[in-house]
């Protein structure tokens, strides 16, 4: 058994109880279920939530919105579970800060997989955090602190969501490096699957608001057509 906790919110009761029974089954026994969005805002208020797997559609306010009132509590990692599949509403999704998403309808053991998928990785990061020295990469505008989870823009710690902020680690290990779409994909997400256009390219979007002196006309995160992306530049 597992000790990480895990919220699903969705208004149905069938799904809640299917995912729930599913990461039961593989070996989660932390689990809270939320039928709507207050109920749900609360919870991750009183308690630490390690995943939240997130309907879209609630009762009382869409997911989207209630994705941004809990990033402003945690950058807990976020899968939408959303019947809309047109890019519009994806792209809305990752814009109010959610990670991931899968399309209804959905194999519940995709939810599973990519639960556990997250859940190693962040432990693996943890154990191998407490085994090595503090580690730090240093930029002319921004510092990334791994070990501390900081991003550092400036001097001033900044908000970053734990997806982006995994990315911007990838990238530093492996600076002035041409990283293509797969390799990111595979690497920070976790799970064998086709590369999503959209994932990896909201997430550099998000990654250079947040490290780029002028997000528009990047000099940091750069993009190599037709191949892929690389951080460039050296350490100070």
């Amino acid at each position: 058994m597992t000790k990480e906790h895990i919220l699903i919110v969705d208004d149905e009761a069938a799904i809640l109880q299917m995912v729930e029974m599913i990461l039961q089954k593989e070996g989660f026994n932390n689990i809270s279920k939320a039928s709507n969005g207050e109920e749900a805002l609360n919870m991750v208020r009183s308690s630490k939530v390690d995943y939240i797997v997130l309907d879209v559609m609630l009762p009382d306010m869409n997911g989207f919105d209630l994705c941004k009132k809990i990033r402003e509590y945690t950058n807990v990692h976020v899968l939408f579970l959303t019947a809309k599949t047109n890019d519009v509403d994806i792209l809305t999704g990752f814009e109010y800060g959610g990670d991931d998403y899968v399309t209804k309808p959905f194999n519940p053991l995709e939810i599973a997989a990519r639960v556990k998928a997250h859940l190693k990785r962040k432990q693996d990061k943890q154990q191998a955090s407490n085994e090595v020295s503090r580690k730090q990469y240093r930029f002319n505008h921004f510092t990334v602190d791994e070990t501390a989870g900081e991003l550092l823009v400036q001097g001033k710690v900044i908000s970053c969501p734990a997806q982006v902020f995994m990315l911007l680690i990838y990238f530093c290990k492996h600076k002035n490096q041409v990283l293509s779409k797969e390799q990111l994909f595979n690497a920070v997400w976790g799970y064998e699957h086709i590369a999503d256009d959209n994932t990896i390219m909201v997430h550099i979007r998000r990654l250079r608001e947040k490290i780029e002196p002028d997000p528009s006309n990047p000099i940091y995160l750069q993009t190599v057509r037709g191949l892929g992306y690389k951080l460039v530049g050296e350490e100070i």
